[in-house]
């Protein structure tokens, strides 16, 4: 049976109408182009094309990508081709601020204005870094270093530029609220704290190993915010003592001081220098033992149980990069400025909370049609950003309604939903690099 959806929610034909708006508005683009005088000439690359070009970053060539992209813009009428040299021109003009602007003030407020996912009441959000290797250009390599290639017989003389990337995640609905590119020797916690500003009081975060350290903690517990942290076996003293003691749904509350070589900095400012936490032990479903570190310390609100399926949802962080540096190739930029890089990175971003929010009424519609006796299906994520770039330029560059072209993009979304298993578990391989290699080079598809 077919599934249909009703109609289009308004809030979406509203956050279509607003991009539009946005696209076009002189304010916009005078504040986000490089110099006064750029996009002011009658060109065919002008302002929001040169953005919505970005935006449709594919694997073609640039001058492949451009004949199609003018193509689709011209409709039925004979367009002038342009140079890839002339492509390069009109990005240097445009700044990558526009992206952000874009994700912060037009997109991320129609989504967070909706009923959100939340757990206990508190929005859950991630914190987790991602290498990215970049174009061994001089000017990449002077604004975010070079890292040096290794093997077991020391230095082999090679290197190339590397950078690292911090999404502030909404784990469970989806959305990228904050992104940040550094230079690789900029640390994930550095970065984390930085990033803990955007967070409001109440709201939870959770993370890996590597995070939890006392000064972390310290900083968003003085900004209200919760933290859930898994620990190593070297951390804290408390978790320790769990490994050691191998028990399940243990529950310890304790009271942490900050390391005596801290303390003058964590005062200076005026972050606490005593903190209570509570230490939970869980067993992961291969048998070992798991040990997080929580600032939620009324057992009676917060079961230890529910704590495993939390933690489990830190795992929609990890396909989140996945799908940036999988899907979307990332990593395969379309330019080797600075800001070449930089447009790439926040426009992936962007196009990603679009998905997001524009294909809920498909999801939602996947999910009534459900059977009970079948096992749940979802939408094909790959067939999703596909669709949104087949129709980019009617969604966000045409007088076409935006209810037409939501509705259009809806029917594409339902067209190939995926059956998801129930309870099913993947076992996670160490590949060899040969395998690895054979991945890369013959199996991964790239969708956009």
């Amino acid at each position: 049976m077919r599934t249909i959806i009703a109609s289009v929610p308004v809030h979406l034909v509203q956050l279509v109408e607003a991009l539009r708006a946005r696209l076009g508005n002189p304010q916009f683009v005078s504040r986000h182009r490089v110099r006064p005088k750029d996009f002011t000439r009658q060109r065919q690359l002008t302002f929001p094309v040169v953005m919505l070009f970005v935006l449709q970053k594919t694997i073609k060539s640039i001058q492949r990508h451009l004949h199609d992209f003018l193509a689709e813009l011209a409709g039925s009428q004979l367009f002038e081709p342009v140079t890839a040299g002339a492509w390069t021109h009109a990005r240097a003009k445009l700044r990558h601020s526009a992206f952000i602007e874009l994700n912060r003030d037009v997109v991320l407020p129609v989504a967070q204005a909706q009923p959100l996912r939340r757990w206990h009441g508190h929005r859950l959000f991630g914190h987790d870094g991602s290498l990215m290797r970049l174009p061994n250009t001089e000017a990449l390599a002077q604004e975010f270093g070079r890292v040096e290639v290794k093997n077991d017989k020391g230095a082999t003389g090679t290197a190339y530029p590397e950078a690292r990337m911090t999404v502030l995640y909404d784990l469970l609905n989806r959305l990228g609220v904050d992104a940040r590119l550094e230079p690789s020797r900029v640390g994930e916690v550095t970065m984390a704290i930085e990033q803990s500003a955007q967070l409001s009081p109440g709201d939870v975060v959770v993370n890996d190993r590597g995070f939890t350290g006392f000064v972390y903690l310290a900083e968003h517990v003085h900004r209200g915010v919760q933290v859930i942290g898994r620990c190593s076996t070297g951390s804290f003293a408390a978790a320790q003592k769990l490994f050691r003691l191998d028990r399940a749904n243990q529950s310890v509350l304790t009271r942490l001081l900050a390391p005596p070589d801290e303390r003058a900095a964590l005062k200076a400012r005026g972050l606490p220098v005593e903190l209570d936490v509570r230490f939970l032990s869980l067993r992961l479903p291969d048998g070992k033992l798991e040990v997080l570190v929580t600032t939620l310390l009324d057992e009676q609100a917060y079961p230890t149980e529910e704590f495993l399926e939390v933690y489990h949802w830190r795992w929609n962080h990890e396909t989140f990069y996945l799908m940036l540096k999988g899907r979307l190739d990332l990593e395969n930029f379309s330019g080797e400025t600075v800001e070449a890089i930089r447009q790439d990175f926040h426009a992936t971003l962007l196009l990603c909370n679009l998905e997001s929010l524009l294909t809920q009424p498909a999801q939602a519609a996947v999910e009534q049609a459900a059977v009970p006796e079948q096992n749940p299906k979802q939408l094909n994520r790959a067939d999703a950003y596909h669709a949104i770039k087949t129709q980019l330029l009617p969604l966000l560059y045409s007088e076409t309604p935006a209810a037409q072209v939501l509705e259009q993009l809806q029917r594409l979304f339902l067209a190939r939903p995926l059956s998801v298993p129930k309870d099913r578990k993947v076992l996670r391989r160490k590949q060899s690099l040969n395998r690895s290699y054979h991945f890369q080079r013959n199996v991964r598809k790239v969708v956009f």
